[in-house]
């Protein structure tokens, strides 16, 4: 096992680029000690301790219809874009089998990245013991705001990890990893922006969550904050940081051949960055 960090961006359908480099990692018998996902990092991040090859891949691109999860005609018809009941209950537990006993056996420490509505702080949490706990972290992990229901846990409202820490490089760093492999689904030099027109409507969506309508609104710095210091330490060498280099997919993109060549150029360019992987792991 790997001594470092493994940390995962979300962006979900963009997600297939992630399962792409880590499918290649696990061939090749790569496991970390630690490993920290968000959104749909986090359901990246659970195949990997289970050590499931392929797994996210069939999910992320059920090949049968009656699997798909992403419907825009859900939305119109007042439900929500992504089907999570089917992705975390019917999924794990008949149609892509999750294995629930190597994942809760793992050697390896897995934290999900949750925020807390009510705090509007992230939380990061780990699940050894209750199956549908762990997808319930996982859900309201990947809950983004607008098209996915608040989730409750122990009577408190979550929300997608990625509104208050889309990178989780400090808290990797803050958990004692001295070499932090980064796995993000955004080209060089991405930034967020802040858009007013949003902001009015998550603040007649959330208006009982005050706290929640201000990390919505800071969402943008501090994720171009995060990036800033993703780019300082990638060219200082103190991580690992591989990213997509073509042209990025959209996050609700429902087209097969365009999921698979992503996932394809995940498990293609981690093939080419091998050597310099275990160069910097070595170091």
């Amino acid at each position: 096992m790997v001594n470092a960090g493994m940390v995962l961006e979300g962006g979900a359908m963009r997600g297939v680029f992630t399962a792409g480099v880590l499918d290649y990692l696990m061939e090749r018998d790569y496991y970390c000690h630690y490993v920290v996902g968000v959104s749909a990092g986090s359901c990246n991040a659970v195949d990997y301790v289970s050590k499931q090859i392929g797994r996210t891949k069939k999910c992320f691109i059920p090949e049968e219809k009656e699997n798909k999860y992403l419907s825009f005609l859900n939305m119109i018809k007042g439900r929500d874009l992504y089907d999570l009941n089917k992705v975390f209950v019917d999924f794990p537990g008949e149609i892509y089998p999750f294995d629930f006993k190597t994942f809760f056996a793992s050697q390896m420490e897995c934290e999900i990245v949750l925020t807390n509505c009510l705090t509007g702080m992230p939380e990061y949490r780990t699940e050894s013991r209750e199956r549908a706990k762990l997808m319930d972290l996982c859900r309201a992990s990947s809950s983004m705001p607008l098209v996915s229901p608040v989730v409750m846990i122990d009577q408190t409202p979550y929300l997608d990890g990625g509104l208050t820490d889309s990178v989780p490089i400090v808290r990797s760093m803050e958990k004692g990893n001295k070499k932090n492999i980064v796995i993000l689904t955004r080209n060089k030099g991405y930034r967020k922006e802040t858009s007013s027109g949003m902001m009015e409507l998550y603040k007649r969506i959330y208006k009982k969550y005050p706290v929640l309508l201000e990390v919505l609104e800071n969402r943008a710095r501090v994720y171009n904050q995060t990036m800033d210091l993703i780019d300082r330490l990638e060219e200082e060498q103190e991580i690992f940081v591989i990213r997509p280099k073509m042209k990025c997919i959209s996050r609700t993109e429902r087209n097969q051949t365009k999921l698979n060549q992503f996932y394809e150029h995940g498990s293609q360019l981690m093939k080419k960055r091998e050597t310099g992987l275990l160069k910097y792991l070595e170091r």
